[in-house]
């Protein structure tokens, strides 16, 4: 797995009430600020009907589908990056994440106190954003002092990485975050990345509403203005809905409670899967008697990185990978019938693993 998203926001946002709808982790949620105190973890199966699918097809003891994990990260307030709210600790929970949900509330009660005494998600957002900006341009502005001394002594890699510092800081300055800047050049990206900056991150925007009729409402809609002009993505659930949802064990029951609250699927569904396309993750599957199994690798991969994820010896012997894709099978109805099409072919090392592919690693140790 080894891909993590945390739940970012102010208090009183609904983050643990949709951490625990995600993961059934039965995390403390109260109508009060830091509630979550230490961060709040689980692990959260990404929902691919590719894999009952497969099971039609190909019979397995078991069925094991991919993953990712969700980190509930106590709620930040203005002043965070100054030590506020426990804000340093807050702060360097959100650092150790791979992306960012930002959780806003979007919805007026009465009963559940905001701790700025108003409610308005562009602003909630702004106040995020903004200790996230302000901390990272703490770090840069030490770093380009350092860099700047190495440059005008003539180091040349100091020099190269004060330039990418120093656009950076003109980008933060301007309250713009760190991942819309672009380097052209490899060692600039590796060393932006190797930065690890919070503003860096991708981020998708939970509008968390209390009834779904307000999914067109005014509070949602500022924030998908606000993420469009960022390029980033939304998802507008019903935070408490979901956790009731999430609470019916039985499929079937939960399906038909879906399907008369004129539901498709599950808000919960729509994040995780939009958690996974931020994240830039591609799903391949290996199949077998003992089981039919995702995995989860980074979208352009190659078969040695996927043949990774199973054990290192299998990177480290790889040889070939027998490949077909999960359309090949729904078409032909089985690996064999895949075969005797010409659909089944050997690919070595250079081959980019496609998100869907069905693979038969061989290797030597």
């Amino acid at each position: 797995m080894g891909f993590t998203c945390g739940l970012v926001g102010l208090p009183n946002v609904g983050k643990s009430t949709i951490f625990n709808a995600l993961t059934q982790a039965g995390a403390e949620s109260g109508n009060y600020a830091f509630t979550t105190i230490d961060p709040n973890v689980g692990v959260v199966d990404v929902p691919d009907p590719r894999l009952d699918t497969i099971e039609e097809f190909v019979a397995a003891k078991k069925k094991v589908p991919t993953s990712m994990q969700f980190v509930d990260i106590a709620g930040l307030v203005k002043g965070a990056s100054k030590g506020e709210g426990l804000g340093n600790q807050f702060l360097a929970n959100i650092r150790e994440v791979d992306a960012i949900a930002h959780v806003v509330r979007c919805f007026d009660d009465d009963n559940i106190p905001h701790v700025m005494d108003r409610i308005d998600p562009a602003e909630d957002v702004d106040i995020i954003n903004t200790e996230l900006q302000i901390c990272d341009l703490e770090s840069l502005e030490k770093r380009q002092i350092k860099l700047a001394k190495l440059a005008r002594s003539g180091d040349k890699e100091a020099k190269q990485q004060a330039a990418v510092i120093d656009q950076l800081v003109a980008t933060l300055s301007e309250g713009k975050p760190a991942r819309i800047c672009q380097f052209d050049r490899g060692d600039d990206q590796i060393f932006f990345k190797s930065l690890n900056l919070l503003t860096a991150k991708p981020v998708l925007y939970v509008c968390n509403i209390q009834d779904s009729d307000e999914t067109e409402g005014a509070h949602a809609q500022a924030i998908r203005s606000l993420a469009k002009a960022e390029g980033a993505e939304t998802v507008t659930l019903v935070g408490k809905l979901e956790n009731e949802i999430m609470e019916i064990t039985d499929p079937e029951e939960r399906k038909i409670f879906l399907e008369e609250m004129g539901l498709e699927e599950t808000g919960l569904n729509r994040m995780i899967h939009a958690g996974y396309q931020l994240l830039g993750l591609a799903t391949f599957f290996t199949v077998g008697d003992k089981e039919n199994r995702a995995w989860t690798i980074k979208q352009n991969s190659k078969a040695p990185q996927a043949a990774g994820k199973i054990h290192t010896d299998f990177e480290k012997g790889f040889i070939r990978a027998e490949v077909f894709h999960f359309d090949d099978l729904v078409e032909y109805k089985s690996e064999q019938a895949v075969k005797e099409a010409g659909k089944m072919r050997l690919e070595g090392k250079e081959y980019v693993v496609k998100d869907g592919d069905i693979l038969h690693f061989r290797f030597n140790v």
